[in-house]
């Protein structure tokens, strides 16, 4: 399919809870460019806790009740996005710009990009923008100790917003905090919320589709060089035990271990029906574990044309068809967020695949004839 330049964008607003999401939200409704915006909030249980600190309501705010974006509301969320396509659509709401949908402090924003990118109807006419997460700067450290979603939360984001940066007590830990939220996501804007920066041009905007140039912007979205970047050097937390008996190293090391992220390359252009053999093992193997998934792949059908790919767990959008291939060199990129996934095994398995022979290193293991038989490894985890 072509890539849907003009369909809506959908941003989600995502952070644990006490992390200043709903204080961002006020801050960015007030902003000029937000118009023509609807916003999308949940309320938590029975009683409506975030909406009642929206201080600028209209009919673009629709609250959703019965539950959190990730379990029970989300029939009710897909039912919502459709109804604001057909208001749209017949004229109701006469222009429509972009949609922002906040989660509770307690949600997996996998399910609410899900919605839009594995719904025939709706992903004719809304497109995933992007992720943008709130870490609180006094707290952060403490809760991405204590709680996986928050740690889930902040490696699947597109731009992290700091809160809380400019209190007195943030300020011993913030630099800790910033090479955490690198380790975890090296590909995310990190930006503190007290910062001039923090304005709409700043959060939004983080899509493939660039509206200022009308044209697909790989490299901004796909932020590959980032992985390049950490390349032998990222997420190496075992390293640190022995060497620091801290109760708080140890729960970084217990929950941010199970994180990877990194870029998988290719320099030659890939039969199409080989790469999706790779894929579709992958997402139906270990989909739970895929946390995202984006990629430019040059397709060896038709190498002049790339194919744009983003998923996230099982759900992958249908490929984006280029016109053309960015400034740049010709290459097959995959950037990955993965939990509880060992990076040596996607490696491996794109290497067997691809054909590729695999040198061993410290850290890897030779390849077999069966790319899942991997010594300590199964696809139980």
């Amino acid at each position: 399919m072509n890539l849907p330049a003009q369909a809506i964008p959908v941003s989600v607003l995502t952070g644990f809870l006490g992390s200043g999401k709903t204080t961002l939200l006020n801050r960015l409704l007030k902003d000029p460019a937000l118009s023509d915006t609807a916003v999308i909030i949940n309320e938590f249980g029975d009683v409506g806790i975030d909406h009642l600190l929206v201080e600028q309501s209209s009919e673009g705010i629709i609250e959703l009740s019965d539950g959190c974006l990730c379990c029970t509301v989300r029939g009710e969320l897909v039912d919502t996005l459709a109804g604001l396509i057909d208001q749209l659509q017949t004229g109701r709401i006469k222009r429509l710009k972009r949609i922002v949908i906040e989660t509770t402090g307690l949600a997996d924003p996998a399910p609410v990009l899900q919605a839009v990118m594995g719904h025939p109807v709706l992903m004719q006419a809304l497109r995933v923008d992007g992720v943008i997460t709130t870490v609180d700067a006094v707290n952060g450290m403490a809760t991405l100790d204590a709680h996986m979603e928050a740690v889930k939360q902040a490696a699947v984001a597109d731009r992290i917003v700091i809160t809380k940066a400019d209190l007195p007590e943030s300020r011993d830990g913030l630099g800790n905090l910033r090479l955490r939220l690198s380790s975890l996501n090296p590909a995310a804007d990190v930006i503190e919320a007290s910062d001039s920066r923090a304005n709409y041009a700043a959060l939004f905007e983080c899509g493939l589709y660039n509206p200022e140039t009308k044209s697909a912007d790989v490299q901004r979205w796909l932020k590959a060089e980032a992985f390049d970047q950490q390349d032998g050097h990222h997420h190496h937390h075992e390293h640190h035990d022995g060497h620091d008996n801290d109760h708080h190293h140890h729960d970084v090391n217990r929950h941010d271990a199970s994180i990877r992220s990194f870029s998988l390359k290719h320099d030659k252009p890939v039969p199409f029906a080989i790469f999706e053999m790779f894929l579709d093992l992958l997402r139906s193997a270990h989909g739970e574990r895929l946390l995202r998934v984006k990629g430019i792949i040059e397709i060896a059908e038709d190498p002049d044309r790339p194919l744009v790919i983003h998923g996230v767990q099982q759900i992958f959008h249908p490929p984006a068809r280029l016109a053309a291939w960015p400034e740049g060199k010709h290459e097959t990129r995959l950037v990955m967020i993965t939990k509880d996934l060992p990076e040596s095994y996607v490696r491996q398995l794109f290497d067997a695949f691809l054909g590729r022979v695999q040198v061993d290193t410290p850290d890897r293991v030779a390849l077999t004839d069966n790319p899942l038989a991997i010594p300590g490894y199964s696809a139980k985890g």
